[in-house]
């Protein structure tokens, strides 16, 4: 239990430190836009001298595609569209509970505006309980909690692609049940949902504008930390997703809210270098220590833009240029920041949807109106979540079903561990 009496006597120490940390984030804030407005004159230069140097630059940066001082009004989205999302959520495996097994809930949306149709929100569940499923990733010292949520991220892209393509006909896919997407467990789950009715058939998505929408960035960080054989099972079937959604023109967005980024303020430190050349390797090899450009940090590329941007703008476009991209073959992953009324978004696309620039503005208008229906966020990925969140009761159910099976099954002594028992439950 939190001693709330306790507590209250280190807010004061709090309320002040951040009270000067609002001082100090103000002066680098105001520094930065000194930085931006001269970047604006030479910022071909700086590009430059980024492609130039790129290999001796130790820390993230992006290139801007377009002017540094872009602001474009977002247009008015068609009535008649589509919008899809899909997200994640998961069970751990536990050595306390009644079986080691983890448990994957994919949240699938389809939102029909203007089409008198009705929408589809619901979940596929998957349990994995096999032993290549549960210690395949200790191999390469991967946890297997860390696996599970790698293995997430890959099942959301494809269910999200399943969703693209069941626009066209009607099938929306149901999953494989007991062992994911693996399909090598020929006897159904007792997890597997229900076959639902039989679809009309829907028109083609070419004719409707469509709109992917996932929660959180395209660039999967945590794919540099992987090993080779390890990466080639999370991130192929990610890009193969992909390209099914590019083949049905369905564009593809990834929406950040209160976004940490600083790719863009990264880019403004080519200005601030005192050096002849941005050498890092040579000049500066330890960026964990504080160099000479490091003049913004820690400001985030949301806190400049909110300065640049009105509501309902975007600026401009960027390339990322972090490493792991190199893996994505042609879909490098572009970025901007909009205004989206509530704060500053930054929304990453790949590349086939930053190059058709009608495809582009029209997924930015289809997602400024997500933002508006979801009162700041966008209503299709909430919902998405909504779908897919594992509350205490599900959790509690899904044992339950689980232990049910066991006992069927002719198992004995099914149940938690005396630990887990007891934390259940209190004698005091």
């Amino acid at each position: 239990m939190l001693d709330l009496t306790k507590l209250a006597r280190q807010m004061q120490g709090l309320s002040q430190h951040l009270s000067q940390e609002a001082a100090a984030s103000r002066q680098r804030l105001e520094l930065a836009q000194q930085h931006l407005q001269k970047a604006y004159e030479c910022q071909h230069e700086m590009i430059e001298r980024q492609e130039k140097w790129r290999d001796r630059i130790l820390f993230a940066n992006a290139t801007p595609i377009e002017p540094l001082n872009t602001c474009i009004d977002i247009p008015i989205p068609p009535k008649v569209h589509t919008v899809i999302a899909t997200d994640g959520s998961q069970i751990a495996p536990s050595h306390h509970e009644i079986a080691y097994c983890y448990l994957l809930n994919i949240g699938r949306v389809v939102l029909h505006y203007g089409q008198n149709r009705y929408p589809i929100m619901d979940s596929l569940p998957e349990v994995f309980y096999r032993p290549e499923d549960l210690y395949m990733s200790r191999q390469w010292g991967i946890k297997t909690e860390e696996w599970m949520s790698y293995c997430r991220t890959a099942s959301e892209a494809t269910v999200l692609a399943e969703l693209g393509r069941g626009l066209g006909t009607g099938d929306w896919g149901l999953g494989t049940g007991g062992q994911g997407r693996q399909g090598n467990n020929s006897s159904p789950s007792p997890l597997t949902p229900p076959s639902p009715p039989t679809s009309p058939t829907f028109p083609s998505p070419e004719t409707i504008p469509t709109l992917a929408m996932v929660d959180g960035s395209l660039i999967y960080w945590f794919l540099e930390q992987l090993p080779i054989d390890a990466r080639d099972l999370i991130l192929p079937p990610i890009l193969e997703a992909w390209n099914q959604l590019r083949a049905a023109q369905i564009p593809l967005m990834g929406y950040l809210s209160a976004s940490r980024n600083v790719e863009g303020v990264n880019f403004l430190r080519l200005l601030a270098c005192p050096h002849p050349a941005p050498d890092c390797v040579s000049y500066c090899p330890n960026q964990l220590e504080k160099v000479p450009c490091k003049v913004f940090e820690p400001l985030r590329d949301t806190a400049l833009w909110t300065t640049q941007l009105k509501p309902g703008q975007r600026g401009p476009l960027w390339r990322s240029n972090n490493r792991i991209l190199e893996l994505y073959e042609d879909q490098t992953i572009y970025f901007c920041y909009v205004h989206v009324g509530t704060e500053i978004a930054r929304i990453e696309v790949p590349a086939w949807v930053a190059d058709n620039t009608a495809m582009f503005d029209q997924a930015l208008g289809l997602m400024l109106a997500q933002v508006q229906k979801g009162y700041g966020y966008p209503v299709a990925i909430a919902e998405a979540h909504n779908q897919a969140v594992v509350r205490g009761g599900d959790r509690t159910r899904f044992f339950a079903l689980l232990e049910k099976q066991m006992i069927k099954a002719g198992l004995k002594n099914v149940g938690t561990s005396y630990k887990e028992a007891r934390k259940r439950g209190s004698i005091a």
